[in-house]
């Protein structure tokens, strides 16, 4: 899918691209709104459809990744919550092979993620994944997420890339879009994030199911 040779710079994201997005799903679908049931003295379905809407509305901007706001919108220690089922973290399937592939290339390896700081901190801390790469980003200290279009150039003006040499990795189709609008030549989409749940079709982007098929040439 890709000629290696003429890529310099890789840019993964990491719920739903590294990472199986089953453990977010299952956070926030199911163990948040027990939580949430218990703190209130609710049913489960009570509290679904009191968050829902609250989730919905937060959507696509930078307070729907950031663990400071949902603690204090929900009255819930989110990240005590989420280090009690951080069991279910997991990588994706082919993910270490591929980076191991990628970090011993010529090209710079980043993580670039939505993810709240104490939330990939977590999860860096679970999968030992920090090692492959040359920098972990977080979109909170640009104040802006992925998929907002003023992200891209904040990033680039503090990692210097080209845009005609990298490849960009990502499960969110408005993260892709995003990146694609601003120039970045290669995009490509995970049709499987979720290893519990069907997979995606994908339209408008190359896809990918595992990493297996971007190793060739590497």
């Amino acid at each position: 899918m890709l000629d290696w040779k003429k890529i310099d710079t890789i840019l993964l994201d990491m719920d739903g691209t590294l990472l199986d997005l089953n453990f977010d799903n299952h956070f926030w679908q199911e163990f948040v709104p027990e939580k949430f049931a218990d703190l209130h003295n609710l049913t489960n379905e009570q509290a679904k459809q009191q968050l829902i809407p609250q989730f919905k509305a937060m959507q696509g901007k930078l307070e729907w990744y950031c663990l400071d706001y949902w603690s204090e919108a929900l009255e819930l220690d989110i990240v005590g919550l989420k280090r009690e089922i951080s069991g279910l973290i997991a990588v994706l399937p082919h993910v270490t092979e591929f980076l191991t592939l990628a970090n011993q290339s010529s090209q710079k390896l980043f993580l670039v993620t939505n993810a709240h700081r104490d939330s990939l901190n977590l999860k860096m801390e679970k999968t030992c994944l920090t090692q492959f790469f040359d920098e972990l980003v977080c979109s909170h200290d640009f104040g802006q997420p992925k998929e907002h279009p003023d992200f891209w150039p904040l990033f680039q003006k503090k990692n210097p890339f080209d845009k005609s040499k990298t490849v960009l990795v990502d499960d969110n189709l408005k993260v892709l879009e995003a990146a694609s609008n601003f120039g970045i030549k290669h995009v490509i989409s995970v049709s499987l994030p979720d290893t519990k749940q069907p997979q995606k079709i994908i339209d408008g982007f190359p896809s990918i199911t595992d990493f297996r098929e971007l190793m060739t040439g590497l």
